[in-house]
């Protein structure tokens, strides 16, 4: 007896039609991009790719399954939305490249730290929806947070399309462009602060006896687990703290140590120097 057989369909894309390309499909690029796939946000075939050897082209088109070519202006021509994710110094280059393609009617998204939307908008040429974003390095593993402010002609539409396309990587946040300097000095800059953090408790758990693998699946876990009780609870972190701080107990102990070190005004000073430091970039 012959079974019949049902053909088992694809999901739709959560964003159908929309047709998306990513210039410069590096280290942030080429984290999208997989994110794109993995989440089914936007159809294989309507994403376009682009990077600088025919080679590399070659093998992601094999990965992902997405078209890959080295041609930044027919990829840009075919997209809705662009997104550039060159290092910062490439963009002018890059934009000048791609203006034939260049319409009122698309978004350009850019990743380029520092790069203000308008200093884009002015090399478009045109009065372009130009969205300018600040992603972290979790976005690897789908925890990162982007920020995102929007140039003088972008709609909340497509605003909403924009952090519809980073919340495959984590969460989003909108702010104005005066902000993004300190974004950049916070969590563009913070994992690397908080590396430290970790590999300093690490260290001092091995300082009193505790082997190494276990020191650091302790502090990085406690570091994690802390992070998600301020994020999930919605309580102010200076409450968390306490809650853990008994009278004449160990944590007081501990956080006087800190304190008597410095911890908390050295990372201030830390986020406003990198915070200074994105501002000196910007300014060329």
């Amino acid at each position: 007896m012959t079974e019949d057989i049902q053909e088992i369909q694809a999901p739709a894309p959560v964003l159908p039609g929309l047709r998306v390309a990513v210039l410069g499909a590096g280290k942030i690029g080429g984290i999208l991009l997989q994110a794109f796939l993995k989440n089914n946000l936007i159809a294989a075939d309507q994403i376009f790719a682009t990077v600088q050897h025919p080679d590399r082209a070659l093998a992601l088109s094999a990965q992902f399954g997405v078209e890959v070519t080295t041609d930044n202006l027919a990829s840009a021509q075919q997209a809705d939305i662009i997104i550039l994710g060159v290092k910062p110094i490439q963009v002018p280059a890059l934009v000048e490249q791609i203006r034939p393609a260049l319409t009122p009617d698309k978004v350009l998204l850019s990743i380029a730290a520092s790069v203000k939307t308008r200093s884009i908008e002015d090399a478009a040429g045109c009065d372009l929806a130009v969205i300018r974003s600040m992603p972290n390095t979790p976005a690897m593993i789908g925890a990162g947070i982007t920020a995102l402010c929007g140039g003088r002609f972008v709609s909340e539409q497509q605003m909403a399309i924009a952090q519809r396309i980073f919340q495959t990587v984590g969460r989003t946040v909108v702010v104005d462009e005066k902000h993004m300097d300190a974004v950049t000095g916070l969590s563009g800059s913070g994992p690397a602060f908080l590396y430290i953090i970790i590999e300093a408790l690490a260290e001092a758990g091995v300082n009193v006896g505790l082997p190494r693998d276990v020191a650091t699946l302790l502090a990085a876990q406690t570091t994690y687990g802390s992070a998600r009780m301020v994020l999930e609870t919605g309580y102010h972190p200076a409450l968390l703290k306490d809650q853990v701080t008994t009278p004449a107990g160990c944590t007081v102990d501990g956080i006087l140590e800190l304190e008597e070190g410095g911890l908390r005004v050295t990372l201030i000073k830390a986020v406003k120097r990198a915070t200074q430091r994105a501002k000196e970039l910007a300014q060329g």
